[in-house]
């Protein structure tokens, strides 16, 4: 099912301004006060204000139509460029955090007298990164709800890496805060440095965990990735009613963009079609296929025949079962 753009728009607009807006706060209170822990968050901000804008370089590269050049569209732009956000965004942003970190624990010296200003600075971050986390959430919720997955489930398997950046992200955010409280509170109360570095070591560490998190989902749908088992399921069922159908002997999908699924199957048609009846029966399951399931772009089925043990045998490789046996739990 394809999703609103605009929607996926304000959930990352949305996150900028508020990244743009605490990272401000977090660098003039990191640079008054000398606290590492806040000024690994504003380098934390910075990397995700970064990251928003090449997610909306993705969402819009991604909404250009098929070309010759590109004949199943340009929907994988989204997962390269939320890759590249990931990788290139999140991995400097720790690298930042850990050198300030280590900076501090090993000489850096802060004032204690400004150390106050933090405080409030870190509350208003908390309110604004809560907002941006509250509006993707809810859009995560939905996206998981309608694959009917768990939450730790769509993480780890996204069917849109904008959403779940900007939902892993601001997760993030929010916990950095907290740490870099704590760190600032802690260095307050002992007079130590060592706690505020600390705090920016652990915010490096989240940052590297996040960025891991993304790419690896965003790795998936690069290579290529097939639709959700439920999807494939109904297809198949739907597939094997038809009256032209005798067995489905293999079906391949892959994830070509949010909401765009390229199927390809291979059907044993009952022997009785000729082969003006053959054409015929393609183009109108087809039809029934497209009508029903909204995310296909494109339907390539080829007539096969099930005594092919060729093929059986790469499908069972492939799935660990005959197609067109039940699931095994």
């Amino acid at each position: 099912m394809a999703q609103d753009p605009e929607r996926r728009n304000v959930v990352v607009l949305l996150a900028l301004a508020a990244n743009l807006a605490v990272g401000v706060l977090k660098l003039g209170a990191g640079l008054l006060s000398g606290s590492g822990a806040l000024l690994s968050e504003a380098a934390h901000s910075a990397g995700d204000c970064a990251t928003e804008l090449l997610l909306l370089v993705a969402l819009r590269r991604s909404e250009h139509p098929a070309d010759q050049q590109h004949p199943f569209g340009y929907g994988k732009a989204r997962y390269f460029w939320s890759l590249l956000a990931a990788v290139a965004i999140f991995v400097s942003g720790a690298a930042f955090s850990v050198f300030e970190g280590l900076h501090t624990i090993l000489g850096g010296s802060e004032s204690d007298t400004t150390l106050w200003i933090n405080y409030p600075v870190l509350a208003l971050a908390f309110v604004f990164e809560g907002i941006s986390f509250r509006t993707a959430a809810h859009r995560m919720r939905d996206q998981s709800r309608r694959r009917r997955q768990t939450w730790r489930q769509y993480v780890r398997d996204p069917e849109d890496p904008t959403v779940n950046s900007v939902t892993l992200e601001d997760s993030a955010a929010l916990i950095g805060i907290v740490v870099a409280f704590a760190g600032v509170g802690l260095h307050q109360l002992t007079g130590s440095t060592i706690w505020d570095g600390v705090a920016s070591l652990v915010i490096g560490a989240l940052l590297l965990f996040v960025a891991f998190v993304l790419a690896r989902g965003c790795a998936g749908l690069l290579i290529g990735k097939q639709a959700d088992r439920p999807l494939l399921e109904a297809l198949e069922r739907r597939l094997e009613e038809q009256d032209e159908v005798d067995d489905v002997v293999d079906l391949l999908t892959m994830m070509v963009g949010v909401g765009h699924v390229l199927l390809c199957v291979r059907v044993d048609f009952v022997n009785s079609l000729s082969a003006g009846d053959l054409e015929t029966a393609c183009v109108r399951v087809a039809e029934v296929l497209r009508a029903e399931f909204t995310e296909l772009d494109e339907i390539f089925i080829q007539p096969a025949s099930a005594a092919d043990r060729g093929v059986r045998e790469r499908v069972t490789q492939r799935y660990g079962r005959p197609l067109a046996d039940e699931p095994q739990e």
